[in-house]
């Protein structure tokens, strides 16, 4: 990535060579003025939560790995792959480093400290809000936001860390739930903490997303079809409802899941789309996402249209067709026309125009369709069900004449198989759609690679084993 961004990192003890581990707590995010000083301001608390968005965007989370990098490497929607590399196959090679390829394994630390980082900067923030917000922040709305948002973003990094390192098909079994994977750090402090059970992270991140919420209510009439005050780019009161439908979708809770899908779609003010000229990424469709300065230069070594196509994250035409079940470009779905992907024919070459035909530099966290898609699996496979997945596809421009149904619940996971990968190509929510179903085999759009549950489930990065809180073989804490 080309930017440089004064921004602090935050590390936990023993774990990140990134910054000094002694002084973070003392500064906040995006200045060098210290934590005692920045927080004496309203602008001081605005600034600090601002520089957590901004971490979001680096390449080791947002701005690459968890959206259009590592998650589609992961699923197989390019056929670009590393120099040097045997086979698609390398890039589920998590336990050892690897020199000119995937280097999966250290990628997936990357991701981990730095999801890490942002959470220790959430925390600290948190905690000058208890001790200055409200002789400081003198608007209650403003004061309400600050919170609401941070402890959104808590629960959200902590939900993409419980996705990758968590078990696989959480709501498949109570084994899946009982898991130890991950800390849930709620203290700006170096202490070391437990890996908790994969259903006590669920609990603790509904808990702060509903705490969120009561802080954001009195945004809860939010029209974020009004872009000028920029709320997509931020957790709004609807993107939190969004957030609780997805993590109660994950957890197995339909009822609950479809019920909140359902507020977004009927209160957030956006609509389906019909049309993606000059806005492949649908940013019009977006409940949250990040804003990335600067982003069709930033991101110019993965996207690009030019005779070098062959060195971006590119697919070939028949990948392409079978994503998106067409032939050629005389697909009926605008999501595989000319208008969202660039194709080279004489190279039998495409790439994603999600980020090179992007005006509003805007990674997508939470799009609208996934509330649909929510709603269909929480309809309790019926006609109702069909008619949230037929919306989204009839939009784009799909005909009625090929509606799904949606009458069992297989019908329904393979109508949404197909619909993730091609409503999310280039956003990195495919891969865990097909983790959060239990979904392994032979991937339809690449053949030589079949996907086992191990390829699901990322293991600990060896500072966390290193450093970290660890058991035992009897489960003693050491």
């Amino acid at each position: 990535m080309k930017k440089t961004i004064n921004i602090l990192i935050a590390g936990l003890t023993g774990l990140f060579s990134l910054s000094s581990c002694s002084d973070w707590l003392d500064v906040a995010p995006n200045t060098d003025v210290p934590a005692e000083e920045l927080f004496t301001t309203e602008n001081g608390f605005m600034s600090a939560l601002a520089g957590i968005y901004i971490t979001m965007t680096e390449e080791n989370t947002y701005g690459k790995n968890l959206s259009f990098g590592l998650m589609e490497q992961l699923a197989q929607m390019y056929d670009k792959i590393p120099d040097g590399t045997p086979d698609r196959n390398s890039v589920y090679i998590y336990d050892t480093e690897t020199s000119g390829a995937y280097n999966t394994k250290g990628v997936l630390a990357n991701i981990w400290g730095s999801q890490y980082h942002s959470i220790a900067n959430v925390n600290n923030l948190l905690k000058w809000w208890d001790l200055n917000g409200e002789s400081v922040i003198a608007n209650t709305d403003t004061r309400s936001m600050i919170r609401g948002e941070a402890l959104a973003l808590r629960a959200f990094l902590h939900f993409d860390l419980l996705r990758g390192w968590g078990p696989m098909n959480y709501a498949g079994s109570d084994e899946a739930k009982e898991m130890k994977c991950i800390p849930y750090r709620v203290a700006a402090d170096h202490s070391k903490q437990p890996l908790l059970p994969a259903k006590e992270i669920v609990t603790r991140i509904i808990k702060d997303l509903k705490e969120a919420r009561e802080y954001m209510s009195y945004e809860k009439d939010l029209d974020l079809s009004n872009r000028i005050e920029g709320r997509h780019f931020r957790f709004n009161y609807h993107a939190i409802n969004a957030m609780l439908a997805r993590v109660y979708n994950y957890a197995g809770m339909k009822d609950s899941a479809a019920i909140h899908a359902r507020m977004v779609i009927d209160n957030c003010g956006l609509a389906l789309e019909n049309g993606n000229d000059n806005d492949p990424i649908l940013s019009k469709e977006v409940i949250c996402g990040l804003n990335m300065h600067e982003m069709k230069d930033n991101l110019s070594d993965y996207f690009a249209i030019g005779e070098k196509i062959g060195t971006k994250y590119y697919l070939s035409i028949s990948t392409l067709n079978s994503i998106f079940e067409s032939i050629g470009s005389e697909s009926e779905d605008m999501r595989a026309k000319g208008t969202a992907f660039y194709r080279n024919n004489e190279l039998q070459q495409a790439i994603s125009l999600k980020y090179i035909d992007n005006d509003n530099e805007i990674i997508p966290l939470i799009r609208l369709p996934e509330m649909y898609y929510i709603a269909c699996e929480g309809s309790e496979y019926s006609e109702e069900a069909a008619m949230f997945v037929n919306s989204v596809r009839n939009k784009r421009g799909i005909s009625k004449a090929k509606d799904v149904t949606c009458d069992t619940e297989e019908q329904c996971i393979s109508a949404l198989n197909k619909e993730y990968r091609k409503e999310f190509y280039g956003e990195g929510q495919y891969f865990w759609f097909l983790k959060t179903h239990g979904i392994t085999g032979t991937l339809a759009h690449s053949p030589t690679v079949t996907l086992m549950e191990e390829n699901f489930i990322f293991p600990l990065p060896d500072a966390e084993v290193e450093y970290g809180w660890t058991e035992d073989e009897e489960g003693n804490l050491e």
